[in-house]
């Protein structure tokens, strides 16, 4: 199938930008698709007379902004970690050409044997974008924030997902647990967020792991996020046992570094919980969202994994076990039991 067709006069505007950069010299005729994501972005790989690869983002305006790409980038290199460099832009149309971090993403290369060393390469390159945080320069993470994202979960994947209204009784349900959600959110020490810390953004590269993606939409926000975003993974699944080691690794060295995370570990782990199960409440209503709205059929596959964390982690918990109760008569099954604290 050719990549540019009557229908995609974009592809033939990149190709006449592309012509036109002089540092590095690309050749156009090499286009040919990298990655396409869930928003209105697609990436191309295109060969360069250096004998290097360069990715093009095509980031198509009103929908996508790629100036705050741009600048997220600039904030994230500064703190040493891996992003990819900008070397040509043009921020009307929406058109980046970036390094090439190459085709590997930790999604395809974590197993049993390699989980631990691109794990722990992740936490460290995390722990170092939070140790240099600083409020004011990234848009804040709020209670308003935070609840829109929640109320995507009532809208797409009751509503229109499950083809569910709720009652006045079970609305009532769910604002008490987003009440409890947001509360614990809002009172987490705010660090820089990337907002989408897994392994489909993150890279392997021969030195210097992590290299980092899709960061455009960072915020400054609760000092959990990323971290249960890169072990409760949508896309990828690992026994609780070795989540909570990795959670616990995490814990000590943000401890060493001088990150506001709670002194207690069991605290700390409730904050890990409580702001995982808001993450995977808004990726349900996402979810359902993409292939609803957009058309977009696989992430129905991420769905049940999803489900599965919503489900254990409110029930191991007193406040939030009403929400797998409702679940429950949402989905007609039958009632679970069992909360922990």
């Amino acid at each position: 199938m050719p990549l540019s067709t009557p229908a995609d006069p974009r592809f033939a505007e990149i190709s006449v930008w592309l012509s036109t950069i002089t540092e590095p010299v690309v050749l156009p005729a090499t286009l040919r698709a990298a990655s396409a994501d869930a928003s209105f972005r697609r990436y191309f790989r295109v060969d360069a007379t250096d004998g290097h690869t360069y990715i093009v983002m095509d980031a198509p305006p009103p929908q996508e902004n790629v100036e705050r790409f741009v600048k997220t980038a600039a904030i994230f290199r500064q703190t040493g970690v891996t992003v990819p460099q900008v070397y040509a832009q043009d921020l009307t149309r929406g058109f980046l050409l970036l390094s090439d971090l190459g085709p590997t993403t930790y999604l395809h290369q974590l197993n049993n044997d390699t989980a631990n060393k691109l794990y722990l390469d992740a936490i460290d390159a995390l722990i170092l974008i939070q140790v240099q945080s600083q409020p004011d320069v990234l848009p804040e993470y709020d209670r308003a924030l935070l609840l829109r994202e929640l109320m995507l979960f009532p809208e797409w994947y009751i509503g229109k997902h499950l083809g569910q209204t709720l009652t006045e009784k079970q609305n009532a349900t769910l604002s008490k647990v987003f009440d409890t959600l947001l509360a614990a959110a809002v009172a987490q020490p705010p660090v820089t967020v990337h907002r989408d810390y897994h392994s489909r953004n993150l890279m392997v590269l021969s030195s210097g792991n992590p290299g980092i993606l899709d960061f455009q939409d960072a915020v400054y926000g609760p000092i959990t996020y990323d971290i249960v975003s890169l072990l409760r993974d949508a896309y990828i699944q690992w026994d609780e046992e070795i989540v909570l080691d990795w959670a616990i690794r995490y814990w000590e060295r943000a401890k060493r570094a001088g990150l506001p995370v709670s002194p207690d570990i069991d605290s700390f782990y409730q904050d890990f919980e409580y702001m995982g199960l808001q993450r995977h409440l808004k990726i349900l209503g996402i979810f359902a969202r993409l292939y609803h709205r957009d058309g977009k059929d696989t992430y129905l596959n991420d769905m049940p994994v999803v489900l599965e964390y919503v489900r254990k982690a409110a029930m191991r918990y007193k406040p939030l076990a009403p929400l797998v109760r409702l679940l429950d008569e949402l989905e007609d099954k039958q009632p679970q039991v069992g909360y922990t604290f």
